[in-house]
């Protein structure tokens, strides 16, 4: 099987990597790939914005299966386009991709459908929303949700209404998430413990893939601007088995069924973003693609065999296939360049990557990264690299990623030092 990824950042890398690994993928190109990509397989150049130049790519190669990893071509309507090409696509429809790429949507259809989330309002201007800020029932603290994609970053939870009222006015005067912050959700703050679990879905069923625990903040205890995520963990202690029956219950089934009775079958990853309340587990957000950094956390826990549950929810049946994990669990630390999340350095030299990745148990994911015309691999974005460290415990997983990440050195480079903490919690 001949497999194009499409993306070039950490979770396409994860993704190429674990696909370079199955028995049966010949071989693994990525759209427009990165250092990483090109090391086990062959990087292609390609307009992600365009559904038509992504299909002309996958005929020309002969590609069998198209795996989207970015929400932009989503959004787009490339899953369209190739499904109507009769080419074999992991992803949904444009309408689909709506789960994420429109807060608003989203909860609307929450509500429509049962799906527990939440309390909120949608509001598409600046006076509607500094009511609702002012007026709100739900009490403080209150988050304020960029309606739009925002790279992760078009949330914030204000303490207060003076905190607030200035998160509306940033997103919808100062545009600080540009069109994205143009409508806004306003929710009540749920509390609790978060999980993400995910989802491969095949327009009537669903295949859980496994769960991790993100890490968003900046700094070390959770402290800072959020981020598009410093690290994760998998799986997460968090995720028993009831738990995950719970969720697959009344959340990932009322999607499919509420998909299906819009006429628009739901294929390809789901990722559910939890908060674990008194009341049960209630959604934060879907997204319509595996997660960054989670996908770097549970790729290397995923068997062989991964192609092929891939290609069955393209094609409607993963009612008759099972996907092995092993027993190990990862954890994996972003290195991020200095200025993230609010800017980045490109270009610094980094240094070390050989010697990370001899590293027992240690993969090294790049992210941001590119080759100079010297040959060398620079930083060319905020999050630059996944260290990821497998082990059977949590401590060993932490120990292998830390040791990984004391090899890596560039100008600037920032990391938190407590990926992983949080499970041992959790554990004990």
């Amino acid at each position: 099987m001949k497999v194009l990824v499409l993306g070039g950042g950490g979770r396409e890398h994860a993704l190429a990597w674990r696909l370079a690994q199955d028995s049966s993928v010949s071989e693994v190109l990525t759209a427009p790939g990165n250092p990483g990509t090109a090391a086990v397989g062959r990087n292609l150049p390609v307009d992600l914005s365009s559904p038509e130049a992504i299909l002309e790519l996958a005929s020309r190669e002969h590609v069998d299966l198209t795996v989207v990893g970015p929400e932009a071509p989503l959004e787009r309507g490339v899953a369209d386009t190739f499904r109507a090409a009769g080419r074999p696509i992991v992803g949904p429809s444009s309408r689909g991709a709506a789960l994420e790429c429109s807060k608003a949507h989203a909860k609307a259809f929450m509500a429509r459908h049962k799906i527990p989330t939440a309390r909120f309002a949608v509001c598409d201007d600046l006076a509607s929303a500094l009511a609702a800020v002012s007026g709100f029932d739900f009490g403080f603290p209150v988050v304020v949700k960029a309606d739009g994609l925002a790279a992760g970053k078009g949330v914030t939870i204000a303490a207060d209404r003076a905190e607030a009222e200035a998160a509306v006015r940033a997103a919808m005067v100062d545009q600080q998430f540009g069109s994205a912050g143009a409508r806004l959700v306003i929710e009540e703050c749920l509390t609790g413990p978060e999980v993400s679990a995910f989802f491969l879905c095949d327009g009537e069923s669903a295949f859980p893939l496994g769960t991790a625990q993100d890490h968003k903040r900046i700094f070390d205890g959770d402290r800072g601007p959020n981020t598009g995520g410093m690290g994760a963990f998998a799986p997460s202690p968090l995720a028993s088995a009831q738990l995950m029956a719970d969720v697959a219950e009344r959340i990932v089934g009322p999607v499919l069924k509420g998909h299906q009775a819009d006429g628009d079958p739901y294929y390809g990853f789901l990722y559910v973003s939890l908060m674990l309340t008194q009341d049960g587990p209630k959604v934060i957000e879907f997204n319509v693609r595996f997660g960054d950094p989670e996908a770097q956390a549970v790729m290397p826990l995923l068997g062989d065999g991964f192609a092929k549950l891939l290609m069955d929810s393209a094609a409607g049946g993963l009612k008759t296939w099972l996907q092995a994990t092993n027993r190990d669990v990862t954890v994996g630390v972003v290195l991020a360049s200095r200025g993230y999340p609010t800017s980045s350095e490109s270009g610094r030299v980094i240094e070390g990557l050989d010697r990370a990745a001899a590293v027992p148990d240690v993969t090294v994911f790049h992210s941001g990264t590119r080759q100079d015309d010297r040959g060398r691999i620079v930083t060319a974005g905020g999050r630059v690299l996944t260290v990821v460290g497998r082990g059977p415990s949590f401590e060993k997983a932490m120990s292998a990623a830390y040791r990984g990440v004391e090899q890596i050195s560039f100008d600037g480079m920032q990391y938190r030092r407590d990926i992983g903490q949080k499970a041992l919690q959790e554990i004990s």
